[in-house]
């Protein structure tokens, strides 16, 4: 089955904001966080079912170069990401 995705508003604010981050730090590395972001989302794509199921129905994929989770779900064909999670944030924010 191909499955599509759909990325929150929550989720691209994140997005947005890690990679102003990164830029701020070194010129191109917002980009290289956005590069590896998609490889994530491809793999998530690919096979959805591949990353651990945390908390029903929810997944999360962990970005080994970057400090982040991603936060999804599938149904239907499609691949809802909820949160693109800072994980230096605090915990509690994860939860909401």
């Amino acid at each position: 089955m191909a499955y599509t995705i759909e990325v929150k508003d929550e989720a691209n604010l994140e997005i947005i904001e890690a990679y102003l981050y990164y830029e701020e730090k070194r010129i191109g590395l917002g980009e290289e966080f956005l590069e590896h972001l998609d490889v994530y989302f491809d793999r998530i794509i690919a096979n959805p079912k591949h990353f651990p199921q945390k908390r029903k129905p929810y997944r999360e994929a962990f970005i080994k170069r970057f400090p982040f989770l991603i936060i999804y779900e599938t149904t239907k064909g499609k691949v809802i990401v909820y949160s693109v999670f800072n994980t230096w944030q605090s915990p509690e924010k994860k939860k909401k």
